[in-house]
């Protein structure tokens, strides 16, 4: 097949600031170490990551037709990324996302309501393309509005269709969702890659290996629990790992670090790598991402 994986989801650029606190609102100016222009969002975070690691990756996504956009399709074409099932609406911006990152690596977005984030459709994807492939990635469940329960099952079947391993990272559910709600769409997943946070939102459960159990219990071949400095949890039916965090990594951003841990363990997964393999380049991809400011700074 002509790509090692299918990604689906957000392309937006952001622009890191930091570190930065509380005074950056009272001063008139606040002069930072690093105010960057770059790439973000969860789809093309992952792309990039798993085509800098020598993978060939179509990205699924939407952009308006703008200067934004142009540099969006700029970066793809220097990092080998394919373009050709991105979406251009003339109708929208791309998204914008201002990061302002704090001294101990957190940080916070500010979002533009008009801006192409949370954009992508359903109708905008091309469920031909996933001949392609025998890998999909949708990043990420919860990001866009205008999916259900049922767009995702009807996704997910067709991949499915096609014989393709099935992954989703996923960010905090929006509107109170649980397990339950999208029970029927997570039961076509091979592996789902919630941190502890967004884990505990959605299952209403606060243990890890109790959250882990509740995606089990919807048919989710492979709970992978992002742990932060604890590593990760990757539990199935038969097995339980845990793959220790990088020791003394350098936290300065934790933008994209989900996004880059997903893609570490996607490339552990097309290089047929075991389990705790996956982990474990997925752990130290993360670290790198961690250790500079902006989601894919370490690449570039």
């Amino acid at each position: 097949m002509p790509y090692d994986a299918i990604i689906i989801g957000a392309s937006i650029i952001d622009i890191p600031a930091g570190p930065v606190d509380a005074s950056v609102f009272s001063t008139g100016s606040h002069p930072v170490d690093r105010l960057a222009f770059q790439v973000g969002g969860d789809a093309i975070n992952e792309a990039t990551v798993l085509s800098h690691l020598g993978a060939d990756i179509k990205l699924v996504s939407k952009i308006g037709s703008d200067p934004g956009g142009d540099f969006i399709l700029q970066h793809c074409s220097r990092h080998r990324i394919d373009t050709s099932s991105i979406v251009r609406d003339p109708s929208m911006d791309t998204g914008i996302n201002i990061v302002l990152i704090e001294k101990n690596g957190e940080r916070s977005f500010i979002t533009s309501r008009s801006g192409g984030l949370r954009q992508l459709k359903p109708e905008d994807i091309d469920l031909s393309v996933f001949s392609e492939s025998s890998l999909l990635c949708f990043a990420s469940i919860f990001v866009f509005p205008y999916f259900q329960n049922d767009d995702l099952v009807r996704i997910f079947s067709k991949a499915k269709e096609h014989g393709m391993t099935l992954c989703a990272d996923m960010t905090k559910c929006k509107n109170k969702e649980t397990t339950e709600d999208i029970r029927e769409a997570l039961s076509y997943l091979d592996f789902v890659f919630p941190n502890l946070e967004e884990a505990q939102m959605v299952t209403r459960k606060e243990d890890p290996d109790e959250a882990a159990d509740a995606f089990l219990d919807c048919g989710v071949k492979h709970a992978v629990i992002k742990l932060g400095k604890q590593g990760c949890l990757i539990k199935s039916r038969s097995e339980r790992i845990i793959v220790p965090a990088v020791p003394d990594a350098v936290c300065l951003d934790t933008t994209g670090a989900g996004d880059n841990f997903a893609a570490g363990f996607l490339y552990g997964l097309i290089k047929k790598q075991p389990l705790y393999e996956c982990g474990r380049l997925a752990n130290e991809t993360a670290a790198r991402c961690i250790a500079r400011m902006g989601a894919t700074a370490w690449i570039e």
